[in-house]
């Protein structure tokens, strides 16, 4: 008989980000180890829901029967606080963070401190919960009052993929993220303003619907700078792993990182990495792989870049510990075998 638990998700399932990728991974991983999963939509908007999306999200919750197993993604389970605390002894509520919720660019001090209190709260209703890095684990621990022993950590697979060959002429580079402002992908495009006299093409490829304005104000800062034949906004893309195939370099500005599925992805195929020393990126880029600087830094970012695209000797090498790296790292089945262990703990 197969044990049974319910995913409950905020927004698209659907769309093409890394949080989201991981979600349906799990919900297809664990069928494979033995589980019926039941998802259960929350509905839009959140961390920022309207009152009634809040209302109707925490009425199809409560709707659960008694003693069902159900794991909440932490996009949602951060400001349901006050339905967790309902709830804790009938449901056996287990959370997925990706990262916590206040670390989200672009947040007020009242914002984040609004975010940070109800997290912890939440949290502490939970019987499980699962990250997607060491870096979150710790954050949880140390700034969350979370112990140890209640935090299972469970990163991202990796599929296998083409090998980029590395031989683009003007080199290409590729950066992958959704447009929004924790991507900083305006930093990267500053970056490449500044190294215009360098032969180089560039791709930035990320979904402009879920964050618009900061969409339209790319396409403002590329068409400023005299880059639009230069750079493209390419939009949301159905098979990622392929335009990696034929990146020379990839290049994410990150101001904050959970975890950075696609600097997993960029490893396995043998790009070398200029991105920011944020969140678990370092946890996930090794130094002879990529180079890392500081977030928001246009200056130093921009010397990475020149470095890679004027030195080919060098842009090898580090895409030669790029898959030596990559071939290091998990499968999902490896990632939905750690959740199912966790998971059977608690059914």
């Amino acid at each position: 008989m197969k044990r049974s638990v319910t995913f409950a998700y905020p927004g698209n399932l659907a769309l093409n980000t890394g949080g989201y990728a991981y979600d349906r991974r799990v919900i297809s991983g664990l069928g494979d180890y033995g589980w019926s999963v039941d998802p259960l939509p929350l509905g839009n908007g959140f961390p920022f829901p309207a009152p009634h999306v809040r209302r109707a999200a925490e009425r199809r919750l409560s709707d659960l029967p008694d003693g069902t197993l159900v794991i909440i993604d932490g996009l949602a389970f951060g400001v349901l606080d006050e339905w967790a605390k309902r709830e804790t002894d009938r449901l056996r509520i287990v959370a997925l963070v990706h990262h916590p919720l206040a670390l989200e660019t672009g947040l007020d001090s009242t914002q984040q401190t609004s975010f940070r209190d109800r997290e912890r709260r939440a949290l502490s209703f939970a019987r499980h919960i699962i990250v997607t890095s060491p870096m979150t684990a710790r954050q949880l621990e140390t700034q969350y009052d979370v112990p140890q022993h209640r935090i299972t950590v469970a990163i991202p697979g990796t599929d296998p993929a083409p090998a980029a060959t590395g031989i683009g002429d003007p080199p290409h580079i590729l950066s992958i993220g959704t447009l929004s402002p924790r991507k900083g992908h305006d930093v990267l495009i500053s970056a490449l303003k500044q190294v215009e006299n360098l032969a180089w093409r560039a791709t930035i490829v990320g979904s402009k619907s879920l964050y618009p304005q900061t969409a339209a104000l790319l396409a403002q800062q590329i068409e400023a700078l005299g880059l639009t034949t230069r750079i493209s906004l390419a939009g949301e893309c159905d098979d990622p792993r392929a335009v990696l195939a034929g990146a020379d370099i990839f290049a994410l500005a990150s101001r904050f990182e959970g975890y950075g599925m696609v600097f997993a992805e960029a490893l396995s195929q043998g790009l070398p990495i200029v991105a920011c020393r944020s969140g678990a990126v370092p946890d996930v880029v090794p130094d002879d792989a990529g180079i890392l600087v500081p977030v928001d830094d246009v200056g130093a970012f921009a010397e990475a870049l020149a470095s890679l695209l004027i030195d080919k000797d060098l842009r090898l090498a580090k895409a030669e510990a790029a898959r030596r790296a990559g071939a290091q790292l998990p499968g999902w089945a490896t990632t939905a075998e750690i959740i199912s262990t966790s998971l059977g703990a608690l059914a």
